[in-house]
């Protein structure tokens, strides 16, 4: 075990190809990173382009689980034009079984498991290893980060980086190396529900140090973003936890020109953003369908991401529906958990059981693409949510998600059903109408449209499932 493990560590910074090289060279003058874009604060600017994160990523383990070769991972991204994935920054891990997952990335075995800091020549772990030190740091975790990082901007993809995680029970607390069982230092004598707050600071200065390593590595890349904590309303994490974390971000950066932007994950579902930090850039919602979250945190001119979904079953369609949902509301990105990545089926080839509680698949990845080119095609920086656009639509039902700049451009999405009759109130003027299956992509129905201003009722052709309006002025 002692040798396996040892190999490993100095394996990593290689194992995802010919590209991990770049972790060594020397660090260039920092970009410019990802940012609120300056006209509309409600998106991104990433590499002088207004931008949506568009994403079907693997479970949060690339990093951390040696086994996964991330390369044919990140290219399977690029082919789709999918632009972002999250990373979970190895303080957390899962173990087989968790969540009912096969093949779960961020369940790696004990001797594959890249942490931030080294094993030690002490038995005793919960895993059967040996036990952790956390006044060291792993310097072979650090290349392999970099690296993944390095190699996702290669592709335009933009990397979220989450630094920490709960403890969603006790079997997942009694196996992590901030647990006191399992290190040397005798660090981490709290409960799973302790172990994000301020009660216990050696534990804190260790997350405090860790942050502040990470955001070094990374200080130069402009495709990174940082997110505090996912899923920060379990397990006992406090709020003046997550702004500690915050603050120590912001000072590793105050000599960058530019800072890289501050995710907080806020709730399951909706919720009114409190006590917002300074600090704080982008507002992450999991499992926010329907998109309400974005309604209600509009006025605070922050980017709102759909930033986790993928366990309502195997069905694309209702993954496909949600995305188009959310950004057609005005949101800014959405990232679906996709369980066709598994090691050894890194480019998504991966066939699930039924037993799976999510799922994944090329189709739902090309079917995303569709979708970020669709908005994109837009000015969408001009465009707000515009729902009081429909005035009725035949068959009624779920509500119809517009983005508009009136008299100019609409994007609208409609789901369920064969057949929609729009009555929309659109300025006076001339407009190219053109119905577009979010399967395909393909334009299904064209039209011109003279219209003297009022009310304009607009019939799709047969459709299903879903289908989505595309309305431009005409000269």
């Amino acid at each position: 075990m002692k040798l396996l493990a040892a190999l490993t560590c100095l394996l990593a910074a290689v194992v995802a190809g010919a590209g991990s090289a770049d972790a060594a060279r020397p660090r260039e003058k920092p970009m410019r990173p990802i940012t609120l874009h300056p006209d509309n604060p409600h998106y991104f600017l990433f590499r002088g382009k207004p931008t949506v994160l568009i994403s079907s990523g693997e479970h949060y383990g690339a990093v951390l689980n040696g086994e996964f070769q991330y390369v044919p991972y990140l290219e399977e991204l690029r082919a789709h034009g999918l632009n972002q994935t999250r990373l979970f920054a190895g303080t957390y891990r899962e173990i087989a079984g968790t969540f009912r997952i096969t093949g779960n990335t961020l369940a790696p075995k004990p001797e594959h498991y890249i942490a931030p800091w080294p094993r030690t020549s002490t038995p005793g772990a919960a895993d059967g290893a040996n036990k952790f030190d956390l006044k060291r740091w792993n310097e072979a975790y650090f290349p392999r980060l970099r690296d993944f990082c390095v190699q996702a901007g290669r592709r335009g993809v933009v990397v979220e980086v989450v630094l920490f995680c709960p403890f969603y029970d006790e079997s997942l607390w009694q196996i992590n190396p901030m647990n006191a069982a399992n290190n040397v230092n005798g660090i981490g004598k709290v409960s799973l529900t302790e172990a994000f707050t301020l009660k216990e600071p050696e534990l804190v200065a260790v997350q405090e140090a860790l942050t502040r390593r990470i955001v070094t590595e990374l200080r130069d890349l402009d495709n990174v973003y940082y997110e505090i904590c996912n899923e920060a309303y379990f397990g006992g994490v406090t709020l003046e936890w997550q702004h500690r974390i915050a603050e120590v971000i912001t000072a590793a950066e105050a000599d960058l020109p530019y800072r890289h932007l501050i995710a907080q994950n806020v709730a399951n579902g909706s919720a009114r953003v409190e006590n917002l930090h300074p600090a704080i850039s982008v507002l992450n919602f999991h499992y926010a369908s329907p998109p309400d979250a974005v309604a209600v945190n509009y006025d605070l001119n922050r980017p709102v991401v759909f930033d986790e979904t993928g366990f309502a079953g195997q069905s694309d369609a209702t993954y496909r529906s949600q995305a188009w949902e959310f950004l057609l509301a005005g949101g800014a990105g959405f990232s679906h958990l996709d369980f066709s990545f598994t090691v050894g089926h890194e480019d998504g080839s991966f066939q699930y059981p039924e037993t799976q509680p999510g799922g994944g698949s090329r189709t739902l990845r090309q079917q995303l693409g569709i979708l970020k080119r669709f908005v994109q095609g837009f000015d969408f920086l001009k465009m707000v949510p515009a729902h009081e656009v429909v005035r009725s639509r035949v068959p009624a039902g779920r509500e119809v998600r517009v983005l508009a700049e009136q008299g100019r451009a609409y994007a609208r999405y409609v789901r369920d059903g064969t057949e929609t009759r729009l009555v929309l109130n659109l300025p006076a003027g001339r407009y190219r109408v053109e119905w577009v299956s979010p399967r395909t992509g393909q334009v299904e129905k064209r039209e011109t449209l003279r219209h003297p201003g009022g009310e304009a009722t607009l019939v799709s052709p047969i459709y299903a499932e879903d289908i989505a309006l595309r309305i431009r002025a005409a000269r």
